[in-house]
C-alpha cells in the first residue's frame, strides 16, 4: 500500500482533480499503481470487474500511445539520417564538437547517440543540428 501512498501523494500535490491527477501520472506509473491495486484485492471478492476493464483499456492506450511515440522518434531519425546522406559531397559550414567554426566537404555521415553528424574531408564532425551553411561544390564557379 505504501507504493499507491507515494503514487497518489504525488499525484495529489500537483492537482486539485482526480481526473487532472492521473492525467500527470507517467505511463510506468500508471501501471505501477494499477498492479497495485491488483495485488491487494481479496481474490474471492474482486472489485467491480467493468471497473477492471476500463483500467485495464486505459493501460493498453497508455502503453499504445508510448509505442506510437517511440515509433515516430525512430521514424524521424531514420528520416534525418537519409536526408543527411544526400550531403555527401557538398561543401558544409558548423560548429564542431568543440564548438570550433569548421567547414569542408562531407566525407560521410554517422550517428552518434541517436543524432545524425557529417564528417567532413578535413577530419571534422559536426552534428547535423550544428550545420548552418550547405553549399554545393558543383555550383562554385572555379576560375
Amino acid at each position: 500500500m505504501a507504493a499507491i501512498d507515494s503514487i497518489t501523494s504525488n499525484v495529489s500535490t500537483t492537482s486539485s482533480t482526480g481526473a487532472d491527477a492521473f492525467s500527470t501520472l507517467s505511463s510506468q506509473d500508471f501501471t505501477k499503481l494499477i498492479f497495485a491495486e491488483l495485488s491487494k484485492q481479496d481474490p474471492l471478492a474482486p472489485n467491480d470487474t467493468n471497473t477492471l476493464l476500463q483500467q485495464i483499456s486505459s493501460i493498453r492506450q497508455v502503453q499504445s500511445s508510448t509505442d506510437l511515440i517511440d515509433t515516430l522518434k525512430s521514424l524521424v531519425s531514420q528520416n534525418e539520417f537519409a536526408s543527411s546522406a544526400s550531403l555527401i559531397g557538398k561543401v558544409v559550414t558548423g560548429l564542431s564538437d568543440d564548438a570550433q567554426r569548421v567547414a569542408g566537404t562531407v566525407a560521410a555521415v554517422t550517428k552518434r547517440d541517436g543524432a545524425s553528424a557529417v564528417v567532413l574531408d578535413t577530419g571534422y564532425t559536426i552534428a547535423l543540428d550544428r550545420v548552418d551553411q550547405i553549399i554545393d561544390a558543383d555550383a562554385i564557379p572555379t576560375e
